[in-house]
């Protein structure tokens, strides 16, 4: 029998985690929950929308597990709220890891973490709670990404690299081997890191420029 979970959210992420729990994992997700201010209809995805005010209520913590399902609001710290929310009122974090990741390290993945598909998660890897890997990041040997964390597609952490909390890597980043990102760091999309990023550093790739030349004098397209 199929574990009975309960969500956060009510966007586009909490519709992912729906989809990708039901279709490939061993849970059936049975509600949404929302603060009670941000509830504007009374169903999603065809299931109740409850206020998390009174979810433990009406699904029980002992017979039901927690998916907080938002993304990376004020440098995750949003859904690390709510994430220590559900804990306190006594729930168990699901974590969904596709089965069509290659996952390596052991299973040394934390709670409420959200690994999608073609990650490559290498071996002596550790990943902490409520971290989301969204599709196709090369995590390499001997890395350790701490909680609270954002990384977004097709990045390439090297082997060796420490992670610190609640830090945002973009689309396409490249993270050098055996370096130290510090808490709260955003790297933009395309970033190359070479060395140790200090806690609450800002870092933004190079956006490509239109070029002088119009498309319409190309010869060969």
């Amino acid at each position: 029998m199929k574990r009975r979970l309960v969500v956060f959210g009510f966007g586009d992420i909490a519709q992912l985690a729906h989809y990708y729990f039901s279709a490939d994992s061993d849970y059936e997700v049975v509600a949404f929950t929302l603060d009670a201010e941000y509830i504007t209809e009374t169903t999603f995805c065809g299931l109740p929308v409850v206020p998390f005010e009174a979810v433990n209520q009406q699904y029980s913590p002992e017979e039901h597990d927690f998916f907080v399902a938002i993304s990376y609001s004020k440098l995750n710290a949003v859904r690390k709220e709510k994430y220590l929310a559900a804990k306190a009122l006594g729930y168990r974090l699901a974590s969904f890891i596709s089965s069509r990741a290659t996952v390596l390290n052991e299973g040394r993945i934390g709670e409420n973490c959200f690994i999608f598909e073609d990650n490559t998660i290498q071996p002596f890897v550790v990943i902490g709670n409520n971290v989301t890997l969204w599709s196709g990041n090369h995590i390499g040997h001997h890395s350790v990404i701490h909680d609270h964390c954002f990384i977004a597609s097709h990045v390439v952490v090297s082997g060796g690299v420490e992670i610190g909390e609640q830090c945002f890597i973009g689309v396409n980043a490249t993270l050098r081997d055996h370096i130290r990102i510090g808490e709260r760091c955003v790297l933009g999309a395309g970033t190359l890191l070479l060395a140790d990023a200090e806690a609450e550093g800002l870092y933004i790739g190079t956006a490509t420029e239109r070029s002088c030349v119009p498309s319409t004098r190309l010869k060969k397209i």
